[in-house]
């Protein structure tokens, strides 16, 4: 029934399909930025903590009575190390996005969302009246300040900006006047952490922390549990008037199976191993960082590592080339991305000597 759809996607080598790639190969393409996705020492403490539960599965809603000890330690945990009053879990950050987004943005608020946020948040913006949605210039201070200051509000209607902490294709870092522009007009500040949490700032907490940035009541942040924390899930913090009005009107919290108890004790057994081995964590971040600026020549802002090459054939080409070679890296293509790009990421559990490795291969295709 859509052969016809199919056959154009085919043609402009856009096609997608789900793969088993060989667990030889060395992995350079997820989002398992600090390697938890094979610690089994964390999976057994989450097992064993599950275990000790009545029941393993949460059963409804959080609402009705899915939720239990296990989430409520987790969020507890999240809110005192973030330095927010309160915390919410979800069962994904797609969904967390939805739920910030759909609920928090009322009859008469405009949105301002960064043009290069994740597709859960633009996707969400069509839940408004196109009046409501403003984009403004990737990581661009003045532009958004600008769009702010011509847009049309009433005094009652609330300002919204939403941004990543680190974007997750382009690998950059929000810039701190985002935070001043948002605190100078009293905005409501989204931050998805999805893939700054864990990875950045001097207790690897993330953007906030990178720049040192007390929460205030304006602010919300998100995050995923599914890179740096090598589970599945995500949580928002926030003040406890925002958790609580989302608990009470986001759709994606209300309607759904609290997130599972496993993956929710995996989230907190990486939570607290990252707080306690942040020193050598950090240490192995900046090794890879430096490797990376030395082999390629550039300057990384995170552990992802785009290399832009404009062409769709080609970075399939290259990706297959490189998984003869015993490397496996991402190929992304549109509507992910505008422009065809080799996604490496630098993962901590990686050999040294192998990431210089496939960076001196990647150099090869560099323009």
């Amino acid at each position: 029934m859509y052969h016809n759809e199919l056959k154009a996607i085919h043609k402009s080598n856009r096609y997608r399909k789900r793969e088993i790639f060989d667990d030889r190969l060395h992995d350079l393409a997820s989002n398992d930025y600090l390697g938890f996705a094979t610690n089994k020492t964390l999976f057994t403490r989450a097992y064993e903590k599950v275990l000790q539960e009545k029941y393993h599965a949460p059963k409804a809603s959080m609402l009705v009575n899915g939720y239990s000890k296990i989430h409520k330690e987790f969020e507890d945990k999240l809110k005192d190390v973030n330095n927010f009053e309160d915390a919410i879990i979800l069962g994904s950050g797609f969904m967390a996005n939805l739920a910030m987004i759909e609920a928090l943005v009322r009859k008469g608020d405009i949105l301002f969302l960064d043009e290069q946020y994740h597709a859960s948040g633009m996707l969400a913006s069509k839940l408004l009246k196109d009046s409501q949605v403003t984009l403004f210039k990737h990581n661009d201070a003045n532009d958004l300040r600008e769009k702010i200051n011509t847009a049309q509000t009433k005094k009652s209607s609330r300002i919204i900006v939403a941004i990543e902490g680190v974007y997750s294709m382009e690998g950059d870092r929000a810039p701190k006047e985002i935070f001043e522009v948002a605190d100078d007009f009293q905005a409501i500040l989204l931050v998805d952490e999805a893939h700054s949490s864990g990875v950045i700032g001097d207790n690897l907490m993330g953007i906030f922390d990178y720049y040192n940035i007390t929460p205030k009541k304006n602010h919300v942040k998100m995050g995923t549990l599914g890179k740096a924390y090598g589970s599945y899930g995500a949580y928002i913090l926030a003040s406890e008037d925002i958790i609580d009005f989302l608990t009470n009107r986001a759709k994606s919290i209300i309607y759904t199976t609290a997130p599972s108890l496993f993956d929710t004790a995996l989230g907190l057994e990486s939570l607290n191993f990252i707080l306690e081995n942040k020193k050598s964590l950090k240490e192995k971040i900046s090794t890879n960082l430096q490797i990376i600026k030395e082999e390629l020549g550039i300057q990384a802002q995170s552990l992802i590592i785009p290399i832009n090459i404009a062409d769709n054939k080609k970075v399939i080409q290259i990706q297959k080339e490189l998984k003869e070679k015993g490397f496996l890296v991402g190929a992304i293509r549109q509507p992910t991305v505008s422009s065809a790009i080799i996604r490496l990421i630098a993962r901590i559990d990686i050999d040294t000597k192998l990431l210089r490795e496939v960076c001196k291969h990647l150099k090869e295709y560099m323009s």
